[in-house]
């Protein structure tokens, strides 16, 4: 069952603890992919808090939002990069993207194995994904304050089984959230801090998340994946304005309004 993007824009944007998480989250990110200049780089789940660095030095960014989930007009203050897309079907063209990042997409999702054959299907081979899954042994997973406690959890060995057996050759992996998933001042004061011992003393039994990266190997052909079915659309969210701050994530979905 996939997060209601209402909850997800909420937590990563009006929240404390989800914006450090976001800044932990992108940390990571970065040191795996330095540089992105030219590529063509896509996010699938909800991993446009993560993608605002790509904007800047990449030819092409778009942040790829399940039905189940919903869609939000991403970034806020300028054109809109995102788009409502079927868990298994992109408007993508086969082989046309460099870099791929999956965050709140895999562990709530119902089709892992198709949902990676479709990932493979849009990467040029060669291309890398960057996969963000919940740790089965780590705090966050355990945590109702977060969205990373919605779905299954995965251990690093389930993981590359499963890209493995999806078109994937396994490369390196880390960890993130080192830090109590505490909306707490004092705890957040010290976030960075538990990042930085954490990336030194464990590559990821203590964090929160497992960062595994991927590189495309499968190179069978391929349908075009531009098969798309007319459904009710959906609402595109209005951006997030400074001052607008929403209730704090409290476990449960909010209600639609």
């Amino acid at each position: 069952m996939y997060q209601d993007v209402c909850a997800l824009r909420d937590f990563y944007y009006t929240t404390s603890l989800g914006r450090a998480a976001q800044k932990a989250l992108r940390d990571r990110l970065m040191a795996c992919w330095p540089s992105l200049k030219g590529l063509d780089v896509a996010g699938f789940g909800f991993a446009a808090p993560l993608l605002r660095p790509c904007l800047r030095d990449a030819s092409r960014v778009i942040a790829l939002m399940p039905a189940q989930q919903g869609v939000m007009h991403w970034p806020a203050e300028s054109a809109n990069h995102s788009v409502l897309v079927e868990e298994t079907h992109w408007p993508l063209a086969s082989d046309s993207i460099d870099r791929l990042v999956i965050l709140h997409g895999l562990e709530t999702s119902e089709r892992p194995g198709p949902l990676l054959e479709e990932a493979a299907r849009v990467l040029k081979p060669g291309g890398k994904v960057a996969l963000i899954v919940p740790n089965r042994s780590g705090l966050w997973a355990r945590s109702d304050g977060t969205p990373f406690a919605l779905g299954r959890p995965y251990s690093l060995g389930q993981i590359e089984t499963l890209l493995r057996d999806h078109g994937f050759a396994v490369g390196e992996h880390s960890a993130a959230l080192f830090f109590p998933p505490k909306d707490r001042r004092r705890w957040l004061n010290w976030a960075m801090m538990f990042e930085s011992i954490g990336q030194k003393l464990s590559r990821y039994h203590a964090g929160g998340v497992l960062l595994v990266e991927a590189t495309r190997v499968d190179e069978t052909p391929r349908p075009s994946g531009l098969r798309i079915r007319e459904r009710k659309p959906l609402r595109i969210l209005d951006p997030v304005r400074p001052g607008t701050a929403r209730p704090a994530w409290r476990g449960s979905m909010p209600p639609r309004g």
